[in-house]
């Protein structure tokens, strides 16, 4: 039974050292590590990571992840070739940076695929232990300035509103209504991970604190914490 979430961005320059001596995430890093910490002190059996990918697949406790195609040497995981996509390497970055213990289930979401899938995979993640938390990595449109991977685009600004509303709701259904059509054509790595902590938090009553929401690099950040309530 999920009894705890977090909800985190996943750049790569949320991990120091890949921005130089600007470390120009700081703040947003100090909002995800906080969520994490949340989710920790909620005691769970077990905690889940799920995130984005290429495709739909569990992978063991003992998968590695990696930063070295985006400059910096952090694995993470066991010794053998990273395969964890960026969403779940710094999912569990973060899950070691504030001192998780045991291994973390880890969940890569087909971004192709099916909200009623994602879904699915969050509800499975919530049977799998009397107490489970998740931790549900994806940034927000990567279209909301000129300064943005995508560009600009006119609707980013209202579809991040709606993202940062459904997240500080503790509603599963608002996070279940965000538009995954729309989300794609905006660069919102976060929908699948959303959908499925739609599923994970399905029929609960949840307590939301929408943490962060900024955008300093273009990107929309989004950092949450849902408890029990």
């Amino acid at each position: 039974m999920l009894v705890a979430a977090a909800v985190v961005p996943h750049p790569p320059l949320l991990v120091p050292g890949l921005s130089g001596r600007e470390d120009v995430l700081a703040a947003v890093r100090g909002a995800a590590l906080g969520a994490v910490g949340r989710l920790l002190a909620a005691g769970p059996d077990v905690v889940a990571v799920v995130g984005a990918g290429t495709a739909a697949r569990r992978h063991p406790a003992s998968a590695a992840g990696s930063l070295a195609p985006y400059g910096l040497p952090v694995r993470v995981g066991g010794d053998g070739p990273p395969v964890l996509p960026l969403s779940l390497t710094v999912g569990r970055w973060l899950l070691g940076r504030a001192g998780a213990d045991g291994d973390p289930l880890l969940e890569e979401l087909d971004p192709a695929g099916a909200p009623g899938a994602w879904r699915a995979a969050g509800e499975a993640l919530a049977a799998a232990a009397p107490r489970v938390a998740l931790l549900a990595a994806g940034d927000g449109s990567a279209r909301t300035t000129e300064r943005s991977p995508g560009w600009v685009d006119p609707r980013a600004a209202d579809w991040d509103a709606a993202c940062a509303a459904a997240l500080g709701s503790g509603d599963p259904a608002a996070l279940a209504a965000l538009d995954p059509a729309l989300g794609h054509e905006l660069l919102a790595a976060g929908v699948p991970a959303w959908h499925a902590l739609a599923g994970a938090a399905a029929g609960g009553r949840w307590r939301a604190d929408l943490g962060l929401h900024a955008a300093p690099l273009g990107v929309s950040y989004l950092v949450a914490s849902w408890a029990q309530g």
